[in-house]
């Protein structure tokens, strides 16, 4: 079993185009939450969103290429080739093309595609669809194309568990790193979500705010849709030692747990087993967390049973642990949720700044944790955690330790 290390971070959020402009904005409590401008808001009951504004796929791809690629595979590429960069990794010099993983988690795939399919066929009676729309639609599509564009012949899948897809396929890829089954992997989460059609169906389920992102807060109102990619270059220790490459930080263990139980309505006793088995898989005492990265979406459900479920797995700890909730500033991406989340977490660790829970007003007397308000705050730390919890009640936490 090899220790498993991150050494390089790609991303685009709506806090930034990189993962150093996301992180910016994490740091210093900048929100990214705003009116919808993909599509008209019209007839919506809540027109907002966290948008990857401003990002021209025309920059990234040339033509021949573009059309083959959804908008979540764009971000998924985009990110990648920042990580990789980061990194320092060149797979076909270091002959690692033939053993390194691709894993990438999305919710809901190529939906921009989809969308465009539906309106075309039954708003405009139109039956001649796009020739590649099956091609770009297909939730292993970014996976696939990473693989093309980096040469890359190991296992490659996507992972597609709701709101938990990225920390699954983090998992994953962490997984086969420290087996040896992958001698490295190129891993993390991608959506593209903000279509009327996903945004009409989420508000029939009445779990969304209609002002902003308030997660632990009384005075909360649902979620808000966000959409992004984040992706990582994962090693082991010794490969990263050897070519002298950055250790951004230490992937410790993955705690993964299914409620079986109800398809929304979040689980305590599931959710708590998921983080302790995070824990044990990275061999951490609850004393040795000092920050957890919450999922923490702002539904009335989700905030208390995670708390709770902190509380029954932290004890006595929990009152000095902080935790955040950075969908506060990037909305919920869904599938690429918790790839965006690993990224602050890993922020967190190496500059030693939590992330702030924004938008908080008055405490919940159910929430009754440190959610760091509203100001990021400057702690060492020496290891973090990362939730995600999905509806269908599947579960994934990661655990990492600061770089070694």
């Amino acid at each position: 079993m090899h220790r498993v290390v991150i050494t390089g971070i790609g991303a685009v959020t709506p806090l930034g185009h990189n993962a150093t402009a996301t992180w910016n904005a994490l740091r210093e409590g900048r929100g990214a939450i705003g009116p919808i401008e993909n599509f008209p808001r019209e007839g919506l009951r809540y027109g907002i969103a966290a948008e990857v504004r401003g990002f021209d796929p025309a920059r990234h791809f040339d033509e021949k290429k573009l059309i083959q690629y959804d908008r979540f595979s764009q971000f998924a590429l985009v990110a990648a080739r920042e990580a990789v960069a980061q990194s320092g990794i060149d797979f076909a010099r270091d002959g690692l093309g033939e053993d390194t993983a691709v894993v990438i988690g999305t919710g809901v795939g190529g939906e921009t595609t989809h969308d465009e399919a539906s309106k075309r066929l039954y708003g405009d009676n139109n039956p001649r669809l796009h020739p590649l729309t099956i091609v770009r639609l297909m939730a292993n599509a970014a996976a696939s194309h990473v693989c093309i564009e980096h040469g890359l012949h190991g296992a490659a899948f996507a992972t597609s568990s709701a709101c938990a897809s990225a920390n699954h396929a983090l998992a994953q890829a962490f997984m086969l790193v420290r087996s040896g089954a992958a001698r490295a992997a190129l891993t993390g989460g991608s959506e593209a979500c903000i279509t009327l059609g996903v945004v009409r169906a989420w508000e029939a389920m009445r779990v969304m705010a209609d002002d902003t992102c308030r997660p632990f807060c009384k005075q909360r109102r649902g979620m808000v849709l966000g959409e992004g990619a984040a992706m990582f270059v994962l090693e082991t220790l010794d490969s990263a030692q050897a070519r002298g490459a950055p250790i951004l930080a230490e992937f410790a263990g993955a705690g993964l747990s299914a409620d079986a139980g109800d398809i929304v309505f979040p689980s305590q006793t599931w959710t708590a087993k998921a983080i302790s088995r995070a824990l044990a898989d990275a061999r951490l005492d609850p004393a040795d967390v000092g920050y957890v990265n919450a999922h923490g979406t702002a539904t009335p459900a989700n905030d208390p049973t995670e708390t709770r479920a902190l509380r029954q797995v932290f004890g006595a700890h929990a009152d000095t642990l902080a935790v955040s909730s950075t969908k506060s500033m990037h909305g919920h991406a869904l599938g690429a949720a918790g790839a965006i989340e690993l990224l602050a977490t890993i922020g967190a660790l190496r500059e030693g700044v939590l992330p702030p829970t924004m938008n908080f007003i008055d405490p919940d007397p159910e929430c009754d944790l440190d959610y760091v308000p509203n100001v990021a705050r400057e702690r060492p730390l020496q290891a973090a955690l990362s939730n995600s919890f999905a509806f269908g009640g599947l579960n994934a936490v990661l655990a990492l330790r600061r770089a070694p």
